[in-house]
């Protein structure tokens, strides 16, 4: 019986040393798997933020050109409105002078006769 009951032992313990064989290689096979999977999802995720960001970088450059175009543009035209308005001011800055310059002629030319007749009729009062 005791050879029997020994027998018994050693056929349970080769047993669950088969199984635990089994259930390890299972373990190794599933995390095998596991492995697998979540190294191409990762090339799969680098990939898009790869693309993603190649597109946000396209995009950030489109709108940085837009933009300098725009303020090259808004630019122009300052330069070109200013210009007109000093031109305008120029003008009417001539026109100005031109006319106190008119008035000053003839406020001088009065002025001068006015000295020259009262020069003569001092003359005639002192003859």
């Amino acid at each position: 019986m005791r050879t029997r009951l020994s027998l018994a032992a050693v056929l349970l313990a080769v047993a669950a040393f088969a199984y635990a064989q089994g259930a390890g290689d299972d373990v190794k096979k599933a995390a095998d798997e596991t492995g697998h999977a979540t190294k191409t999802a990762a090339k799969k995720t680098g990939h898009g933020t790869a693309k993603a960001a190649d597109k946000t970088a396209d995009a950030t450059s489109d709108a940085a050109k837009k933009t300098g175009s725009a303020t090259s543009e808004a630019a122009k035209k300052t330069g070109s409105a200013t210009e007109d308005a000093a031109k305008k001011s120029g003008n009417a800055t001539e026109g100005a002078a031109k006319k106190t310059g008119h008035v000053f002629k003839k406020g001088a030319k009065k002025t001068a006769h006015g000295v020259k007749k009262g020069a003569e009729k001092t003359a005639d009062t002192v003859k």
